[in-house]
């Protein structure tokens, strides 16, 4: 198993302008789990993604208020969290995402009746292309 980078992001927010003595109350945050993981150096390196997307609401706040300029990302990120959305299983679902890409769990194999398919070289030799004009003879000039 290979070690996959998991980050959470808030995407957007919504507010609402005047929620009692309060304004520009977050009511809807759009959050984003991403995970990526590299398997492989040099030229057989290969980059792996997945993502979980949701939304979550909240309530009307009550005791402490955290005016929207102030909010940090890790803030909202702990509202969806305790709201319900349950980050170990979002991070487990990226996580076999990856996983399913590295080794996919169904795969398409050919027919077993029919002939297998076999790499045919080209039928004409590979050749480098020519230069027929000189350099010489190009011009940006109009002709005389």
């Amino acid at each position: 198993m290979t070690t996959i980078s998991i980050v959470w992001i808030i995407e957007q927010m919504f507010v609402r302008k005047v929620e009692g003595p309060y304004t520009d109350v977050v009511v809807t945050a759009n959050w984003r789990c991403n995970g990526v993981d590299t398997v492989g150096t040099g030229d057989d390196e290969k980059t792996y993604r997945g993502t979980a997307y949701g939304s979550s609401t909240f309530t009307a706040p009550t005791g402490s208020f955290t005016p929207y300029p102030d909010l940090s990302e890790e803030q909202v990120l702990d509202w969806v969290w305790a709201g319900g959305v349950d980050k170990t299983a979002i991070e487990a679902n990226v996580a076999a995402q990856i996983e399913n890409q590295i080794n996919p769990p169904i795969v398409c194999l050919p027919n077993p009746w029919l002939p297998p398919v076999e790499i045919v070289p080209p039928m004409l030799p590979q050749v480098e292309p020519v230069l027929v004009a000189s350099d010489a003879s190009v011009s940006d000039a109009p002709a005389a």
